[in-house]
């Protein structure tokens, strides 16, 4: 219990978070790492209804990673899990989303086990309550919890992987002949520009710019906060992991969109249809390398982030993510599990 103790005291009480009622948010202390201020993440839920009884199968949980220029707000995703019998929880990383402080560089890492740090104390914060815990993460998220999954088998019951980023999206010659001189340049520049996000990715999803979705635009930006080489050095040391394989042995569903878009100038089609940001045929030709359990789900007319596709799409994914939910975590009887 002391263990316990220990992590809970290092979250803060909740407090109303910026999805209003019955959003609330939960601030991570996390290790000093020598920047101008101590890095932060935040742990998001529903607020539980007072005095409620328990649901059926409500004794597991998810916890959901964002992905690079994002952080959660897709409250609608999160009824799904919850029709599933798993109490929602999402963390926004250090410098991501809630998490960004001033003096802080946002989205910003050098290597992505340094994350271990918050996902591992969430999820003991999170086996107070619930006896199994799935992790789902998107896009950089993605490749994030999957390799969180490797050097951590014995924590999480199972993965969702919304398009996760396992592999760069660039022709051969940028993969294989850039991507190690990229890697040396981040290890002795770390700071050194690389690029930044096309905007028009971002301008089809948010309602300023004709989009279905409203979030706070500091927080993701349309351009981002810019590509560095130490990033994305690490981030090609996660995608060469990958290749390697994982051996994964939890159930693992992949779910992409059934189509690649062009990722440097995409239609107007393409924007709403395909995902324009990452491509799926890599995904499809990863899959195999993660575990031993991968069902993988191509979703047509999916964008990138699934969860913010035009609605038939967007439906289609979760009820694949429904029916794989059941398959896999089946509450016997029909009956709430034994607390």
């Amino acid at each position: 219990m002391r263990i316990m103790d220990d992590v809970a005291a290092r979250f803060s009480t909740p407090v109303p978070d910026v999805l209003g009622e019955p959003w609330q948010a939960r601030t991570l202390t996390l290790a000093d790492d020598g920047e101008a201020s101590p890095p932060v993440a935040t742990l998001v839920q529903r607020a539980p209804s007072a005095g409620a009884p328990a649901e059926p199968g409500m004794r597991r949980a998810v916890l959901y990673i964002h992905g690079f220029v994002d952080y959660f707000f897709q409250t609608h995703h999160a009824e799904t899990w919850e029709e599933c019998g798993f109490t929602f929880y999402a963390l926004d990383l250090r410098d991501y989303g809630r998490s960004i402080r001033a003096g802080r560089r946002p989205n910003w890492m050098l290597d992505l086990a340094i994350y271990d740090e918050e996902i591992s104390a969430a999820i003991a914060l999170l086996r107070a309550s619930h006896d199994e815990i799935v992790l789902a993460g998107h896009s950089t998220g993605g490749l994030i919890v999957s390799l969180y999954t490797a050097r951590h088998p014995g924590d999480v019951a199972g993965l969702m992987l919304n398009s996760p980023w396992l592999d760069l999206n660039e022709p051969w010659f940028t993969r294989k002949v850039a991507a190690p001189i990229l890697r040396r340049i981040g290890h002795l520049i770390p700071h050194a520009p690389i690029s930044s996000l096309g905007s028009g990715y971002g301008q089809s999803l948010h309602s300023s710019t004709g989009g279905e979705w409203t979030y706070e635009l500091e927080w993701k930006p349309f351009e981002g906060f810019g590509v560095y080489a130490g990033w994305l050095a690490a981030v090609l040391k996660g995608h060469r992991a990958v290749a390697h394989g994982l051996d994964l042995t939890v159930p693992v569903l992949m779910a992409t969109s059934g189509a690649r878009g062009d990722n440097k100038k995409p239609s107007a089609e393409e924007l709403r249809t395909t995902d324009v940001v990452l491509s799926p045929p890599q995904m499809w030709h990863r899959a195999a390398g993660l575990g031993r359990d991968v069902t993988v789900v191509r979703i047509n007319g999916g964008r990138h982030d699934l969860t913010l596709s035009e609605q038939p799409a967007r439906e289609r994914f979760e009820r694949e993510l429904s029916a794989w939910l059941k398959a896999r975590f089946p509450v016997a009887g029909n009956r709430p599990l034994v607390a």
